[in-house]
This record gives C-alpha cells, structure tokens and sequence, in this order.
C-alpha cells in the first residue's frame, strides 16, 4: 500500500485567480447546484477564502470550477498544483493548512493524513494512463496500441514521465511500463529485455506532469507517459494504453494484476492499485465549511460535468471511508455513500 514518499516540498507556486461573473453561459451550468451549494444544513453563506492543495492533474478541472464556484458562492479561492505526494507532505511534514486537500492517489490521504490530519476522504473520480507523442517523434507514423513498446524501446528515443518521488503520474508511469512484461491472462506485452530499453530510454526531467507537454513540443521529449484526462484535452496525439497497463480498471481481477507493479522512491515502496482520486477538509483546514462547499461542487453535476469535459472519469456515486462517516460534513455526506471498500480499493487506513 501507498506509503510517505518523496523528498520535503516547498510551498510550491500559488495559482491564484479573482474572476468576474460568468459569461451568461456558463453561469447557467453553474447555477444547477445553487440550492445545493447554498443551503446545507447548519452552514454559513457568507463569502470567505478557500485554500486548495491538489495535484497537477487536477489544475486544470479545478482552474475551470474556480471561477464558477467563485461566482456562485463569493468566496475567494487559491489553488496551489504540485505532485500529490508534495501536496500532502504540505500539511502532512510543512505544518501548513488548507481547507481543500485533491490527490490522484487516495492511498496518500487515507495513508498519511486520516488520524492525525483529518478523518475522512471521499474517492470521486479515476483517470488512466497513456502516452503522448509528437506529429515528428521517432516512430511516429507506425506507434499504435499493438506496438508502441517496439517504437520506444529504440535507441533513438526519449521517453519523460514525472518524478515519481513526488508525483503519482510518475509512479504510475513506471508502473505502466513493469505491467507489460508481467503475463495478464496467459501472455504479456512484451519480454523483460524490451522492458529494461524502455526504462533506459525513460528520463525525468520534472517533477510533476504539468512541464511535460512543453518539454515535448520543445522537441526534448519524443514521448511522455501520463493520464489520459491530459492527452486528451491536448492538441498532441496520444496512444491509449492496453487496460492490462492503463491502471484504470477497479475489478479485483485487474487489480491483482496491477499489485504486480511496484516502484520504490527511497522513502517508500508504492504498489500498482487502480487509479481514483482522493479529496478531504483536512482536520487542520482554516475554513472547512468553505472546504466543503469545494467538495459537494466538485461530486456533483456542475463539478462532475467539468470532470468530464477535462477527460477524466467522475465516480458515479461518490464514496467515502466507512470509518469516518460520522465526521463528514452533511453538505458532502447527502450525495455520497460510505463504504470500506470501493470494489477492490480499501478506504479506511
């Protein structure tokens, strides 16, 4: 299970944005949840501030909520995008606080946050991992699904993928790449030989995956492994990983599979699992009312519809830990439902 891992983290680089109203267009889709975000039970509506640690992967749905939720409920939102391992070390190892705490990884909030940090996280979206290219990378006018590790176990290729010390994307990359050699149902993508190319051809020259498209288009990339949700919204093409590889599959069968992949950081030894993100208030969060408002948005219809149109896959119920059910806000408990497990994925620590 997913452990505390990567090196201690700056405060990172603060996205922060004051927005107006909405063009009448996307007000109207914001305004879906008005009753809901404004009248939850015991709560306050009047404006405040709201401080969102999240991973990379998430900027971009969560910069699009931003200014809805901004003109929605009057609260002043500042968002930092890091790897979710340096995101959760923020409050976890740097003693800092914030009201909304978004990860790729939920093991990372129900490994090093639950208890001490917080009592509770809600599992609310999945992803997948696949592989982004250039029109003129090496390869590129024969890559396809049934051979793409022939194109980059050449010597001529450059493969990036984020730190995987302080990036999940990273750890999953890795992952990916030690899943085809491992036999699924009988056979295997590819041998342990082509499996050592590919990592010898594999380089990190980020920390987390939001550098990697520009690295690519720059020419100093060939290809890069990372989610779907960020190939697809791109202008790049991309290849979609077999579902033996992808991590995106929560059936039992698929995710013994996975547990096969393991990556070690120096400081932790992360195991393959399913990909779902995690979200929590944190215990320590200055304004945990507004961290909530953040999460009912995010698990419903407006947040929900944002999380698809960015490629990401939003559960369909959303689901928090059983055993700490009774701490979740009203707000967030009344679209969700607790459980100890969803599908293979364990949620309590």
């Amino acid at each position: 299970m997913a452990q505390r891992s990567g090196t201690p983290d700056g405060a990172g680089s603060t996205e922060r944005t004051r927005r107006g109203f909405l063009a009448s267009a996307g007000a109207t889709g914001a305004a879906a949840l008005a009753g809901c975000i404004g009248g939850g039970s015991g709560s306050s509506d009047s404006p405040g501030s709201l401080l969102a640690f999240h991973a990379g992967s998430l900027a971009p749905p969560f910069g699009t909520v931003e200014s809805q939720f901004e003109s929605e409920t009057g609260i002043d939102v500042t968002r930092e995008a890091k790897g979710s391992v340096a995101s959760t070390k923020k409050i976890t190892e740097q003693g800092r606080r914030a009201d909304v705490l978004g990860v790729s990884d939920f093991r990372l909030i129900r490994d090093s946050v639950l208890g001490e940090y917080g009592e509770w996280l809600i599992v609310f979206t999945t992803n997948a991992m696949s592989i982004q290219y250039r029109p003129d990378s090496p390869g590129a006018d024969e890559i396809g699904e049934d051979n793409w590790w022939d194109v980059l176990s050449r010597d001529d290729v450059t493969i990036g993928h984020s730190d995987p010390a302080v990036d999940p994307g990273g750890y999953r990359a890795v992952m990916a790449q030690q899943l085809g050699a491992e036999e699924f149902e009988g056979s295997r993508l590819y041998d342990d030989a082509t499996y050592r190319e590919l990592r010898e051809n594999s380089t990190v020259p980020t920390g987390t995956e939001t550098n990697l498209e520009g690295q690519l288009k720059s020419g100093e990339l060939d290809y890069v492994f990372y989610y779907q949700s960020i190939s697809s919204s791109s202008d790049l093409p991309y290849v979609d990983l077999q579902p033996q590889v992808d991590l995106s599959k929560a059936t039992t069968k698929y995710a013994e599979h996975y547990a096969k992949a393991e990556v070690e950081t120096g400081d932790a030894t992360y195991v393959g699992a399913p990909i779902a993100y995690g979200m929590t208030v944190p215990g320590v969060a200055r304004n945990p009312e507004n961290g909530a408002r953040w999460v009912e948005y995010m698990i419903t219809e407006p947040g929900k519809q944002v999380l698809r149109d960015q490629g990401l896959q939003p559960v369909e119920t959303p689901t928090v830990n059983a055993g700490g059910e009774s701490s979740v806000p009203e707000r967030v408990m009344r679209h969700a439902e607790a459980r100890e497990n969803l599908g293979p994925l364990r949620l309590d620590e």
